[in-house]
């Protein structure tokens, strides 16, 4: 935002008649300060300029009337949907989120060779890592599958997702299970849009451990705007792209400072037992 200029919210004040930043005025624009003009700020100065600038373009001419061509590539690289997966996941490792792999809610794995480990259900996975974490309460969703905490001790708290639920509520809680909209695998990023299974947005940024479940493949697509056409717009959209982390001008990391300080990320599917 640039400052406004001194005195500009008190035309009045006779000890800024005149004052202007330097190189700002041409001998054909005095500039909203000069003796007798009123006083204006910076945004409308700029604004004023602006119109001049446009006073003579043909209105044919107008950004809003002139298509734009976007040549951009759709998605880079040809892949099958086995490893669009596999970079999805590639790349949520590089941004420090831990990937783990489950088969459906439903049964345990089939490996996909002889000697291959089976991957765990969906349930016994998600008891797992709350157990890992030493969590106590969890946020739920309205629309999160029952099936998926099945498996989860009674003694771990369940916190449902409600509109009186407060950041202050939020911050007590060990744990976060939700589901998403869709992941990009070019960028290692999971989007969420409030849907029933996925919460209001306030319940992934308090608690310090989210568990985000991935449906593979039909939730993962290639690239950014692949994503867009799946997403709508109006919705409250969350991007992902691993856990909550910053820098200093040092480039020292500290992790949790605008949401969960752990990310896991559940990929589900019957085509994933076996993989690494």
């Amino acid at each position: 935002m640039t400052p406004r200029d001194p005195g500009s919210r008190n035309p009045g004040n006779p000890g800024n008649q005149g004052a202007h930043a330097p190189g700002t005025r041409s001998t054909q624009d005095p500039g909203p300060h000069a003796p007798g003009a009123p006083g204006l700020g910076s945004r409308a100065l700029v604004m004023a300029r602006i119109r001049r600038a446009l006073a003579d373009v043909p209105r044919a001419e107008t950004p809003g009337e002139v298509p734009v061509e976007r040549t951009y590539h759709r998605v880079h690289g040809d892949r099958g949907s086995a490893e669009t997966v596999d970079l999805l996941a590639e790349h949520l490792a590089d941004y420090r989120a831990i990937v783990h792999r489950a088969d459906t809610p439903d049964h345990t794995g089939t490996p996909e060779a002889p000697g291959a480990a089976a991957a765990p259900s969906l349930p016994a996975l998600i008891a797992r890592l709350l157990a890992d974490r030493g969590a106590t309460s969890v946020a739920v969703p309205q629309g999160l599958p029952a099936s998926w905490l099945s498996d989860v001790p009674d003694a771990v708290r369940r916190v449902p997702d409600t509109a009186e639920l407060t950041p202050h509520d939020l911050d007590t809680v060990s744990s976060v299970v939700t589901a998403c909209a869709v992941a990009i695998a070019e960028t290692g990023t999971v989007v969420l849009d409030a849907a029933p299974d996925q919460g209001r947005r306030r319940i992934t940024l308090v608690p310090d451990h989210h568990i985000c479940v991935i449906r593979v493949p039909d939730q993962v697509v290639g690239s950014v705007p692949e994503a867009l056409e799946r997403l709508d717009p109006a919705r409250p959209l969350t991007w992902i792209s691993g856990p909550s982390a910053t820098s200093d001008i040092e480039l020292d990391r500290v992790e949790g400072v605008h949401g969960p300080r752990t990310l896991e990320v559940i990929l589900v599917g019957p085509q994933t037992a076996g993989r690494s």
